[in-house]
């Protein structure tokens, strides 16, 4: 069988080639999957990606013997994935890797805000090396709302309630019994919106949560809260979010993730101009946001970790090879 590994880094390449697929043509690129390219692998019968590949209905049609997409990756919003059931092309997940991973670097962002880290450096950079307006705040005693508390939201707020935080979290399905354990509190989502001094969103990116922190949730956060973002883009409205930075409303955001992050690293696409009006005018949005002083931003390294990588990887490989033992391990 044919299997076709996209979006590869150095280390990604330097672990697959520890995997074994006896008797199974494997090949790997660094290049991004896309309906420009994707008739140059129309013979892939196993597919594996990263989220900035866009496994579209155009993209499934090019590739007529696909039977797999094995993504590497928990989430799945960058795969049509009604369109690849229709024709009956498993999807398989990365579940488990680095909820860890992903917490340590939402306090990462978060301290960097807290203690103006970034500011310093900024400053250093232009030779001022003052203090004035450098004065940060104790995250002892503040309150975090954490909006999804799941794998990697349990881990946030084990986190959290060690910096002596108060911790509080909105979450559809409620755990009592974890939250003694923890020491938190569940609250509703209005609630935690208008309570928390700083809120980290760790929600899957869907219909439901498309903008789920919009106008109305920035102008109903107390005046000085922070925003963390490690989920995805798309769940937080960026021209809501820079003006409320922009009124002062809101003292610092700390990024991992932005609305068409994708689109930044195809510079040529932008460049000649091969995207919608609306496209442009929202990366412009997008620019505009990160050039803030009080943004903190990361190009999507959260999960990054040598270690998340080589679960990633090891699972990601396990799920492949299942399929062609004749199971499917962590499909939809």
């Amino acid at each position: 069988m044919r299997i076709q590994f996209f979006d590869l880094s150095p280390l990604d390449r330097a672990l697959l080639r520890k995997q074994s697929f006896a008797h199974h043509e494997v090949e790997g690129t660094k290049e991004m999957l896309s309906e420009e390219n994707a008739t140059d692998f129309q013979e892939a019968e196993i597919i594996s990606v990263f989220v900035y590949s866009k496994v579209t209905r155009a993209v499934i049609d090019a590739m007529p013997n696909l039977r797999l997409i094995a993504t590497r990756s928990t989430g799945f919003d960058h795969i049509d994935t009604a369109y690849a059931a229709s024709k009956g092309i498993r999807i398989a997940t990365v579940p488990l890797y680095g909820e860890n991973t992903v917490a340590e670097h939402t306090f990462a962002l978060i301290l960097s805000l807290s203690r103006n880290v970034h500011k310093s450096y900024v400053r250093s950079q232009r030779g001022d090396h003052s203090i004035e307006g450098l004065m940060g705040f104790d995250l002892k005693d503040k309150t975090l709302g954490v909006i999804g508390a799941g794998k990697i939201g349990q881990h946030v707020i084990r986190i959290g309630r060690a910096f002596g935080m108060k911790v509080q979290a909105y979450e559809p399905h409620h755990d009592d019994f974890l939250s003694d354990v923890l020491d938190f509190t569940y609250v509703d989502f209005d609630t935690l919106i208008r309570t928390s001094d700083i809120i980290t969103l760790h929600v899957p990116y869907n219909t439901h949560t498309h903008h789920l922190v919009g106008k109305a949730e920035f102008s109903a956060m107390k005046k000085g809260s922070m925003l963390i973002n490690t989920a995805r883009g798309g769940v937080v409205d960026t021209e809501a979010m820079l003006c409320a930075l922009e009124s002062g409303h809101l003292a610092g955001v700390g990024l991992d993730v932005v609305e068409g992050e994708e689109l930044m690293l195809e510079e040529e696409r932008l460049r000649y101009n091969e995207t919608s009006t609306a496209t442009r005018e929202a990366m412009a949005r997008t620019m505009m946001l990160l050039r803030q002083e009080n943004v903190v931003y990361t190009p999507h390294i959260a999960f990054y970790s040598k270690e998340a990588l080589e679960r990633i990887m090891t699972t990601t490989c396990a799920n492949i090879q299942s399929f062609l033992e004749g199971n499917c391990t962590n499909c939809l």
